[in-house]
């Protein structure tokens, strides 16, 4: 049984809007109203991912009054997950009726005045990962062979979540996210490499599901939650555990920028 018949023997909700929670912020998620809830391990397919601050669940219901999909938390490459294996949460959002996808990521920043704590939302990215989740057969009922990538990241979308940044006094930057690999963090020679190539901000995630979603027709917002300057950018040691206290800083004004986003939307 695919994850999509799963989901439906307990619930009938066609979501609007899917959100992928990152690391630290899966706090959001409390918020879904009448949520039904799924393990990620109960689930078809669903990469599971091990990493401390990922929940790793499914949760349908509704946020500031919008159907939506909540994932808490994601899978890594880095933790083994082969990259096929990150298409199936999200073209079971897509099945599901989804018309569009709100990624998030805690990332490092390139850009001095965007410091631990802030918000970005991605214009465009820039994929270092060595592989792309489209590799290998594929399903035309799904999307094309060849997708174009040159407005993965809808500007509607992100006009929308400029306007909930006004409306709740959050500063949002912009910025074009440069996806690796890991786990290693970046060493300050490549941080130095990557701003020359146009790189705003630095993590490892997001840029995968960005390509599944556009493959298969969703619209595509996303948003970074800055954990720390980049490496060479300040003294700081950077640790997964600085990442996920820094993230819990940014995840509150998340919590608050995504319900008006979906206000935005509806």
């Amino acid at each position: 049984m695919s994850a999509l018949e799963q989901i439906r023997e307990r619930t009938d909700l066609v979501p609007r809007v899917g959100i992928v929670l990152g690391s630290g912020l899966g706090a959001v998620a409390d918020a879904v109203e009448d949520a039904v809830s799924f393990a990620y391990a109960e689930l078809e397919g669903f990469p599971q991912g091990s990493v401390a601050g990922h929940a790793r669940a499914l949760h349908l219901g509704h946020l500031a009054g919008v159907p939506v999909a909540v994932f808490q938390g994601r899978a890594h490459l880095y933790e083994g997950v082969a990259a096929a294996e990150l298409t199936v949460p999200i073209r079971t959002l897509r099945a599901l009726g989804a018309e569009a996808v709100l990624l998030t990521n805690a990332a490092g920043s390139l850009v001095a005045e965007v410091t631990p704590g802030k918000l970005m939302a991605l214009t465009d990215h820039i994929n270092l990962m060595g592989t792309n989740p489209l590799m290998g057969p594929n399903d035309q009922a799904v999307g094309p062979r060849f997708v174009a990538m040159g407005a993965t990241y809808d500007p509607d979308l992100r006009a929308r979540l400029h306007a909930a940044a006004d409306a709740e006094g959050i500063t949002l930057a912009d910025g074009v996210y440069l996806a690796v690999t890991g786990p290693a963090f970046e060493t300050p020679a490549e941080i130095r490499a990557f701003r020359v190539l146009g790189a705003d901000a630095v993590g490892m995630s997001t840029v995968p599901e960005a390509i599944v979603a556009a493959h298969c027709g969703l619209r595509v917002a996303a948003v970074s939650c800055i954990t720390n300057l980049a490496e060479g950018m300040s003294d700081e040691v950077l640790s997964h555990e600085g990442t996920l206290a820094a993230a819990a800083v940014g995840a509150q004004d998340l919590a608050r920028l995504i319900p008006r986003f979906l206000q935005e939307l509806a």
